[in-house]
């Protein structure tokens, strides 16, 4: 089970919503619905969405084709958060639609990582 920063299982509601608003991404991005300017977004990939308790913030990990250039679409997506909320809002039937904050995903680094000490033990 996916637990949070301080060893609290998440809910499955939390679970559940993440995973619409995680779906719901991936579309807006792939269609380019969200019409952001300077970036293309159907490059970038919705790794996972994790909400918090109150399902009002929703911090999404997202990646770019490839891996590079992560933190430059991590600052264009949030400065233009508010075109991919309104996209997300036209998806999403929801008494309140979560602030969306979005990270760059460092898991596959991390993986890359390990997996090249794995293989230099080997």
């Amino acid at each position: 089970m996916i637990r949070r920063n301080d060893n609290a299982p998440f809910s499955q509601r939390q679970l559940r919503v993440g995973e619409l608003i995680k779906q719901s991404l991936g579309q807006i991005f792939l269609k380019d619905e969200a019409k952001v300017p300077i970036l293309e977004t159907k490059s970038i990939t919705v790794t996972e969405v994790r909400m918090s308790p109150d399902l009002k913030n929703a911090r999404v990990y997202v990646i770019p084709l490839g891996g590079k250039d992560t933190e430059h679409a991590v600052n264009i997506l949030t400065e233009f958060s508010h075109l991919i909320r309104k996209a997300l809002s036209k998806k999403i039937d929801m008494k309140f639609l979560p602030k969306v904050s979005f990270v760059g995903d460092k898991s596959f680094d991390y993986a890359e990582k390990i997996e090249k000490l794995i293989q230099k033990n080997k």
